[in-house]
């Protein structure tokens, strides 16, 4: 089931009280480089407190649920190691389901990674030479050539190979950084196999998370198109976007059809409150006080008010058009930071 939007959609109820669970991204969306994002905590409290649950999914594998659960409650959110799904999580029940009971998984990746395939009762390895029936790798700094080259070794001998997601950037407050995307490249390259993928956007991660929570009217939250709100709509669940991590105004009104959001918010706060609808009428979309149009392919918005109110409506125009200018959509984008 896929799911795709053709204009942000509106809310009449807060997002806390229309949806029993969110599906939160971390990096980029709770924190950023391991400090709290403003504004971030309260906001999840007051979610929690108007009977919203809160689960914590990242493809992030190199901290373990406990590590993750320990960073949030230290930034004053209540979370448990049982409220955390990861990719490395993900990952292992892949090859759990594919491996028998006890067998050799050689792990390139961190402690989080090495936990999850334990877990799931496979034994982890270092080595190819301990004859590894699959190879899993995820993101962890400081992973060294010497263990990527064990990976290779083993794949090229013809392990199964499991990347716990392939995100090409990391968030971080000096800027994007290299991924687990990037890194699995280099196994790729030498052997020409590419792996299976349990990480956002593809499928395993979001059903795991939906299994653990036994959610029924989930929510996925996120700062990235390519892996939240795209993972959400290869699955048919609804997304809320916000702009504290990756994704900027522009990115979301260039957004292609598989990665547009449900929701749009500047941060977490938009859990807690109404969102209001576009409306349109000859090729004009309006939202709040602001109208957007396109004009052959340069979006065209006036107005004022609300900017977070602009973008839903110069989404909707970019959205239901076959194409908008890069160019015009960064000036939009632009229009709408001169508003705030």
């Amino acid at each position: 089931m896929t799911s795709t939007a053709q204009a942000p959609h509106g809310s009449a109820e807060p997002l806390d009280t229309a949806y029993d669970v969110a599906l939160l991204d971390l990096d980029g969306t709770v924190y950023l480089a391991g400090t709290a994002i403003a504004g971030a905590a309260e906001a999840l409290r007051k979610a929690a407190a108007a009977g919203m649950r809160l689960a914590y999914v990242t493809n992030n594998a190199s901290r373990t649920p406990a590590a993750i659960a320990a960073l949030l409650v230290g930034f004053g959110v209540s979370a448990t190691p049982q409220d955390v799904v990861t990719s490395a999580q993900a990952a292992a029940r892949m090859l759990a389901d594919r491996l028998p009971a006890g067998a050799p998984v050689l792990v390139v990746g961190g402690s989080g990674l090495r936990m999850a395939v334990r877990e799931r009762g496979l034994r982890p390895v270092s080595t190819a030479a301990e004859r590894p029936q699959a190879v899993v790798q995820g993101y962890a700094p400081g992973i060294s050539y010497s263990l990527l080259e064990e990976g290779g070794l083993a794949v090229a001998a013809g392990a199964l190979f499991v990347a716990s997601n392939a995100d090409l950037t990391l968030p971080t407050r000096r800027g994007s950084q290299p991924g687990n995307g990037a890194f699995i490249q280099v196994i790729a390259t030498a052997t020409g196999v590419r792996p299976l993928v349990a990480g956002k956007p593809e499928s395993p991660l979001q059903k795991e998370s939906v299994r653990r929570t036994g959610a029924k009217h989930p929510l996925m939250v996120g700062d990235r198109l390519d892996t939240d709100i795209e993972g959400a709509n290869r699955v048919g669940l609804d997304s809320l976007l916000v702009l504290t991590g990756v994704t900027g105004p522009a990115e979301a009104i260039l957004a292609p059809p598989g990665q547009r959001p449900t929701y749009l918010a500047e941060d977490l706060a938009g859990l807690l409150e109404p969102h209001p609808a576009v409306t349109s009428q000859d090729g004009t979309h309006r939202c709040g006080g602001w109208a957007a149009r396109l004009d052959g392919d340069r979006l065209e918005l006036t107005g004022g008010g609300e900017h977070m109110d602009g973008l839903r409506a110069a989404c909707a125009a970019a959205w239901a058009a076959h194409g908008v200018s890069a160019e015009s959509a960064r000036s939009a984008a632009e229009r709408l930071a001169d508003a705030r």
